[in-house]
């Protein structure tokens, strides 16, 4: 096990790397120049010249790339363009705010899609089947951003249940504010996972395997263990990437939400033109999503003793 972690570490590293020059290379060739956009279009050109060389933007683009990577190793993100704050700073509270909701609804999809999955796969090809994989194919095709909307509007304007917008103060108020955008994030999740958990049930169930355990005697829970056992490796892989596109993939909904997450802080960014934070967050959630593919591979080697021998 620990030759395999090894060998997963080293892959991960020029992953790593290569992460870094991809989002430093994108940024840099996008449109439009940051150092205008915060001096304005009147600003003397002896200020804009200023500014370049205060950001660094005056040095070639590999000088900038080492400088860059060299700032990340040591936890320097650079200062805000638009701020003029650490990006580090803004970066760790906007994370924190995001993994609330990501784990939240991360909590909520799992556990629902689990067991609508494993329902679904135990009643294959019955009513409860079909009901389940309706429900799982609303859940993956319903816009988010949409259902977003529309619970806002239920539940926060008509029915005056629960805040509509921003985090409240903590606490109680926290949890209030986190509801409607939670349950709105956990719908992908729940559809998808509820999909691969049904096939994965579904499948080992008519292996022969499974038949055998059951022309042994065994009950149906010492059954069910064993097909807990196979299919636990593919499930906590569909819940890793999960976890990584809650964490990612929130820039709608933390805006239709008004939540102070990174997406809502990368919007701002990306209107601002603020290049060190767009950088410092798309990197930030790169290399999170590199190191959960480590911990899922990591947690499969594990749970699967196959994969360590492949």
């Amino acid at each position: 096990m620990l030759t395999y972690l090894i060998r997963r570490v080293l892959y991960a590293v020029p992953i790593a790397l290569g992460v870094t020059l991809l989002v430093f290379t994108l940024l840099h060739l996008a449109p439009g120049d940051p150092v205008n956009a915060v001096a304005g279009p009147d600003a003397p050109a002896e200020v804009v010249e200023q500014l370049r060389r205060a950001y660094g933007f005056d040095r070639p683009l590999p000088m900038q790339y080492l400088l860059f990577l060299w700032r990340i190793l040591g936890g320097d993100l650079g200062v805000s363009v638009a701020t003029g704050r650490p990006v580090a700073g803004e970066l760790a509270q906007a994370f924190s705010n995001t993994l609330v909701l990501a784990l939240g609804a991360a909590l909520v999809g799992f556990v629902a899609g689990v067991a609508l999955g494993g329902v679904a796969g135990r009643h294959k090809g019955t009513a409860i089947d079909h009901l389940a994989t309706v429900v799982s194919l609303i859940g993956v095709s319903v816009p988010h951003y949409w259902l977003g909307m529309v619970m806002v509007i239920v539940l926060a304007v008509e029915a005056n249940l629960l805040p509509a917008m921003g985090m409240g103060s903590g606490g109680l108020e926290l949890l209030r504010h986190a509801v409607l955008p939670v349950l709105t994030m956990a719908v992908i999740p729940t559809g998808i996972v509820a999909r691969s958990v049904r096939a994965a049930v579904g499948e080992t169930l008519e292996r022969e395997f499974v038949q055998a355990l059951r022309a042994k005697g065994l009950g149906r829970g010492a059954v069910l263990r064993h097909v807990v056992r196979n299919v636990s490796p593919t499930i906590v892989a569909v819940l890793g990437l999960q976890l990584g596109y809650l964490l990612g993939g929130s820039i709608l909904i933390e805006t239709v939400f008004s939540w102070p997450g990174t997406g809502f802080l990368l919007n701002e960014a990306i209107f601002k033109r603020d290049l060190p934070v767009l950088q410092g967050i798309i990197l930030m959630l790169a290399l999170f999503f590199v190191l959960l593919n480590l911990l899922v591979d990591v947690a499969q080697a594990a749970l699967d003793p196959r994969m360590r021998r492949a």
